[in-house]
């Protein structure tokens, strides 16, 4: 089973069939995405659920239906261990970004934060759950797939939003600072945290 957010409401990408509820059952082969999209924004179906057969070719069809851009991502712990955020569109997020040409997923989450925070002497702990979700650019669905790594830093100089990337602020946050973060946060972060 798989999720892939549209806004804060999930595509389920799954084998089983269940009796509709909140939510709606379609074939994956035969879906249109774009109705599916417009029905979980316009009205208040909670989720929508893709139905294959097949449990290893779910993701693989999936991302046949959109563009997919790919991205890297991290969640950072400092020495304290409190966790890197950073505040973008109103929201609490975590840096990430786009993978650029001949780089690897890890060298681009690291480059991202990086970019995003000011945050260096990043070191790679661990891969985490990959995320999934739908956003619109220039008129078109696309599906941004990010891989996220555990991260740690050393780091303790002052922290710089990137501001041209709509980045307010960037904050160390302790357990409950990160649990408060989350109310105003995406789907896709708080599996993460």
């Amino acid at each position: 089973m798989y999720k892939v957010f549209v806004n804060d409401k999930p595509i389920i990408l799954t084998t089983k069939v269940e009796q509709e509820t909140y939510f709606k059952n379609y074939l994956l082969d035969t879906v249109q995405l774009g109705k599916v999209i417009k029905e979980l924004n316009n009205t208040s179906l909670k989720e929508v659920r893709l139905i294959h057969k097949n449990e290893d070719k779910l993701l693989k069809k999936f991302l046949k239906k959109l563009p997919v851009v790919e991205a890297g991502g991290g969640k950072v712990y400092n020495k304290n261990g409190q966790i890197l955020f950073i505040y973008r569109n109103d929201k609490w997020d975590l840096p990430k970004g786009k993978a650029e040409a001949k780089e690897s997923i890890e060298e681009t989450s690291i480059r991202e934060v990086e970019e995003e925070t000011g945050v260096k002497g990043l070191k790679i702990t661990k891969p985490l759950e990959t995320t999934y979700h739908i956003f619109k650019r220039n008129g078109k669905y696309k599906i941004k797939v990010t891989y996220w790594f555990e991260m740690t830093t050393t780091f303790s100089g002052n922290l710089w939003p990137q501001i041209n990337e709509g980045i307010t602020k960037v904050e160390w946050l302790d357990e409950v600072q990160a649990v408060q973060a989350l109310e105003n946060s995406y789907a896709n972060i708080r599996l993460l945290i």
